[in-house]
């Protein structure tokens, strides 16, 4: 074997010349530049913006069943953290709130959904993360709740710790990074566990109420969420004090399309900064006339920042007019909850939302 393999080194009957070996590399670095270009180039040429102008409404992917997130109301209106940053984005590019239809997607199909067209962008409790954005195709332009993985229990477990889950069935999504941070939280604890694997959030939850597992793990935010639909059982339900993981939740794009990908992320910050400057949706109509060189960029008196988005000069006014800054949708989403601000608050209160200068 090894002096067959010699005697194909050796032979030169078919090696090309030196000059033509250069001119068949220079072809083939032309061809592969050319190929890495054109999925690039049709990444660009996605005109996301004109196509949800010339649609007339936004299409925003949501869980759909998560409280304070996305869920429906006594009326059938969607409500929640995710639902009103869709309507954010909806305010800035049309100037009405209620220019977006929610679609309800899942764990396994989101991905699918925004990387087809399916929808313009995602608010589903998404976790940023590296493999998402560099093999994906996708782009996070926000954050809208810095959370973490928790782990819930029955009370009448005794369970107080994760700790003590060894040997515990507990109830999983797949296809998220919740699935992935559970194995690798019990392995590092050389904790014995066994998974059980189930499609959707209800099916998780009923099964966890059942008696099918010993613990359910998912976001804490989405533990809390569960645990305020219990109403009057509430108090059955134990929210273990171990964060394993960072979690940054928030509203995804796809990669190439950077004037959505602006608007989206700057309607964001302009809830931030509205909130810095003290402007709510009740209020906003007294800062008309404020020669703070701040508030009069914000407002649209100044500075030209809707016509570098392609927006309208009042754009940020009609974000916060229509759905309010973001201590407001915390306030109406999330506060319900029990959640404490905590690490969502403004970086003036100790927190990690921080809008750059809009200027």
């Amino acid at each position: 074997m090894q002096n067959s393999e010699s005697r194909v080194t050796r032979s030169h009957t078919a090696t090309p010349s030196l000059p033509a070996r250069l001119m068949l590399m220079a072809g083939l670095a032309l061809a592969g530049a050319a190929s890495a270009a054109a999925p690039a180039a049709a990444q660009q040429a996605a005109d996301t913006v004109a196509a949800i102008r010339a649609r007339g409404y936004l299409l925003c992917g949501i869980a759909g069943q998560v409280p304070g997130f996305s869920a429906p109301d006594s009326r059938g209106e969607m409500r929640g953290l995710d639902a009103d940053s869709c309507r954010t984005v909806a305010s800035a590019i049309f100037g009405d709130a209620n220019k977006v239809r929610f679609v309800a997607t899942t764990s396994q199909n989101r991905f699918t959904a925004l990387q087809s067209g399916e929808i313009d962008m995602l608010v589903r409790n998404t976790t940023w993360t590296l493999t998402r954005e560099a093999s994906l195709g996708f782009e996070f332009a926000t954050v809208n709740f810095y959370d973490g993985q928790g782990f819930m229990v029955k009370a009448s477990s005794g369970v107080t710790s994760a700790r003590q889950l060894a040997g515990a069935s507990i109830c999983v999504q797949p296809g998220t990074t919740t699935e992935l941070n559970m194995a690798d939280y019990f392995r590092a604890q050389n904790i014995a566990f066994t998974p059980v694997v189930i499609e959707t959030v209800e099916e998780v939850q009923k099964a966890f109420i059942s008696g099918r597992c010993d613990a359910y793990t998912t976001d804490a935010s989405s533990l809390a969420s569960f645990r305020m639909t219990q109403g009057a059982n509430a108090n059955q339900y134990l929210l273990l004090p171990e964060i394993i993981s960072k979690e940054p939740l928030g509203a995804v794009v796809r990669k190439g399309d950077w004037k959505f990908f602006d608007i989206v992320r700057w309607a964001h910050f302009a809830q931030l900064t509205a909130e810095e400057l003290g402007i709510t949706s009740q209020n906003i109509g007294t800062f008309t006339d404020s020669n703070n060189p701040d508030v009069q960029r914000f407002m649209g008196r100044t500075g030209d920042l809707g016509k570098m988005l392609g927006l309208a000069p009042e754009w940020a006014v009609n974000v916060v007019t229509q759905v309010g800054n973001f201590g407001e949708m915390w306030e109406r989403n999330i506060t319900p909850m029990g959640v404490q601000r905590g690490i969502n608050n403004l970086w003036t209160k100790g927190g990690l939302q921080y809008a750059p200068p809009l200027r």
